[in-house]
């Protein structure tokens, strides 16, 4: 009986024993080889092509639209101010913050500041009427446009820009594959390479540089309407934590209210805009 006991306890201590071993036996899996819990967060550059639009302007004594109106990005270059505090916004940057929920899932929140600028050397056809008191600088327009081109180079009628920020404000779902092993690429965590997908929706909220009809311009930020995109790129991780991201991104913008004036007169339109964005970031468990 003695003999059964000790034998038992024997077993009984070997396998705790060896199952201790296994536990405290280091583990040979590569940090790169799981994302879920991981934080994340990267900034950039951005350059980026709108459609034509139809920009609709209301307001006491007018009611006009320009239609076709033709815009383009006010890109700065490689640029100090990129990087440099108090600047950052002089420039077309991208911010975003993200979590991993999955493997390969993530959330995350971004600012896209793009800046839109109506192109200034154009001839746009126009529609609508305007009936400004003759005490008006703008009342020189006055008339009822029937499909009629105007001459916006000097800027007289109008000029209108989101150049302190077309500042799509978003939450992006997005899904990462690791492609790394398709390059032949085996330590992931000396570098990683992935495949990103993502969706996002959120709100514009841009400060408007707009004159319209010579009329003082408002100069604050303002929601004033909302966005959908959705983008795709590659990113490229080294040593584990480190990475550069290159996008490309397109979408749809409706603004149904820019504020133009301080006494209530506002525009609207609606576009969609494509783009290539190169961000620099990190990735980190805490």
């Amino acid at each position: 009986m003695k003999t059964k006991i000790l034998h038992t306890a024997f077993l009984v201590f070997f396998f705790t024993a060896n199952a201790f071993a296994q536990d405290s036996t280091p583990s040979n899996e590569l940090y790169t080889a799981h994302n879920k819990g991981k934080f994340f967060a990267h900034w950039g550059g951005n350059r980026t092509y709108y459609t034509t639009s139809d920009l609709h302007f209301e307001g006491e004594g007018y009611n006009f639209t320009v239609e076709n109106a033709q815009s383009h990005d006010l890109p700065k270059g490689w640029n100090i101010d990129y990087v440099k505090p108090g600047s950052l916004t002089s420039s077309q940057t991208n911010w975003k913050i993200g979590y991993f929920i999955h493997d390969k899932f993530n959330v995350s929140i971004g600012v896209d500041h793009m800046k839109y600028v109506m192109t200034q050397n154009q001839t746009a056809m126009i529609n609508g009427t305007i009936n400004l008191p003759s005490t008006e600088a703008g009342s020189q327009f006055n008339g009822t446009y029937n499909n009629q081109p105007i001459d916006l180079t000097d800027g007289k009628f109008l000029k209108f820009e989101h150049t302190n920020g077309l500042n799509y404000v978003f939450t992006e779902a997005a899904y990462y594959t690791d492609i790394s092993s398709i390059f032949g690429i085996t330590n992931t965590d000396i570098f990683q390479l992935n495949f990103t997908q993502g969706l996002g929706m959120g709100l514009l909220v841009p400060r408007t540089d707009a004159t319209v009809l010579q009329k003082q311009r408002h100069d604050e930020f303002h929601i004033s309407g909302y966005g959908f995109s959705a983008d795709a790129g590659l990113n490229f991780t080294f040593f584990k934590h480190f990475y550069m991201l290159t996008e490309l991104k397109g979408g749809y913008i409706n603004m149904t209210d820019v504020r133009t004036t301080y006494t209530g007169d506002h525009a609207q339109h609606h576009f969609w805009y494509g783009g290539t964005i190169v961000s620099f970031g990190g990735i980190f468990r805490l």
